[in-house]
């Protein structure tokens, strides 16, 4: 299966993710308990990953499967990494509105590429970071609303705790993804097996996180386990079906492809699905939505096309038989 083809699929599933989760609440409010979408999301994923490992190893003798407890236990660091992220997005939340926060969070784009250099040692060169850095501006463009509106001013007017912990929350989303593509390929084990452990271990802690709102809240709803299914319909079933296989796919990328092209290919779901809510919701399309989807794909071009393209190189000159003066060689 080509990398391209799969990326396609994630920018496909990404933007679909946002328009599922916005038509399966009711009156603006979600009559199911949002946080049980993520907890199945895995379940999901670890019963795909454990039927694919069984038919692999049934078809194949020879599969991969690192069990030594210095290799397994490398893999509950990204759920760990992944619920920090998410205390601090709250707690950025907390000092910035959700445009400023939107915005902020292109960091991220930038953030991936330095440490995708720093701990995977991957060199980038100039026209990629320069195509990088044009993806976060593509995208910021596309976020931005007109100046004349009252969020415009709030971009700039947050406390300096805001930013701070922006800047964090992209470094914490940049490592988890950076982390991950190194789990995947530092060794030739199965795909599935790394993906048995990953999800494994995701399944643990969003468990662990409905037990916690559990007993904060005093059990006033009763155990997770009795109200799980409450409240969901199709819509909602598809939403978990779109996040977990979304989730699928980003492994994928990362076991033979790496964090850019999931960067690029969620960057784009964010346009995509901005495009698609011109014809399903009430928004409207603005100019500078149009200039992010121009310098996104100027972007897109930079970062992945042959050099050769992009700069017009030297012809190469050929020596001419007259050209080439005739040397003596003295015994």
């Amino acid at each position: 299966m080509q990398w391209y083809f799969v990326a396609a699929l994630l920018t496909v599933l990404t933007s679909s993710q946002g328009i599922l989760t916005t038509l399966s609440q009711s009156n603006g409010k979600y009559k199911y308990d949002y946080a049980t979408v993520p907890f199945l999301a895995e379940v999901f994923k670890l019963a795909v990953s454990c039927v694919l490992l069984w038919r692999e190893c049934r078809t194949s003798p020879s599969v991969r499967m690192t069990t030594e407890w210095k290799s397994v236990r490398l893999y509950p660091i990204p759920s760990i990494i992944y619920l920090v992220h998410n205390n601090v997005q709250f707690a950025t939340l907390v000092y910035v509105d959700t445009s400023t926060y939107q915005i902020m969070g292109n960091l991220k784009i930038v953030t991936t590429g330095i440490l995708f250099r720093l701990f995977l040692r991957r060199k980038l060169s100039n026209l990629q970071w320069m195509a990088i850095v044009l993806l976060a501006v593509g995208t910021t463009t596309s976020q931005v609303k007109g100046c004349g509106e009252a969020s415009c001013d709030s971009l700039f007017s947050a406390p300096i705790q805001g930013y701070v912990l922006g800047i964090l929350s992209a470094c914490m989303s940049a490592l988890a993804g950076v982390y991950t593509e190194f789990l995947m390929k530092k060794n030739n084990d199965s795909l599935y097996w790394q993906n048995v452990q990953l999800y494994t271990f995701g399944v643990i802690f969003n468990m662990a996180r409905l037990v916690f709102d559990d007993f904060r809240g005093g059990f006033e709803n009763g155990p997770w386990w009795q109200r799980i299914f409450n409240g969901y319909s199709v819509t909602t079933w598809l939403v978990v079906l779109n996040l977990g296989s979304t989730g699928l796919l980003v492994s994928w990328l990362m076991k033979y492809a790496d964090n850019i092209v999931k960067v690029y290919s969620t960057s784009m779901a964010m346009l995509l699905t901005m495009v698609l809510s011109v014809y399903l919701f009430t928004f409207k399309p603005t100019v500078q939505l149009f200039l992010g989807i121009i310098i996104c794909m100027m972007s897109l071009h930079m970062y992945f096309a042959p050099p050769n393209t992009l700069v017009d190189l030297p012809l190469p000159i050929k020596a001419t038989p007259e050209s080439m003066k005739e040397v003596a060689v003295v015994e």
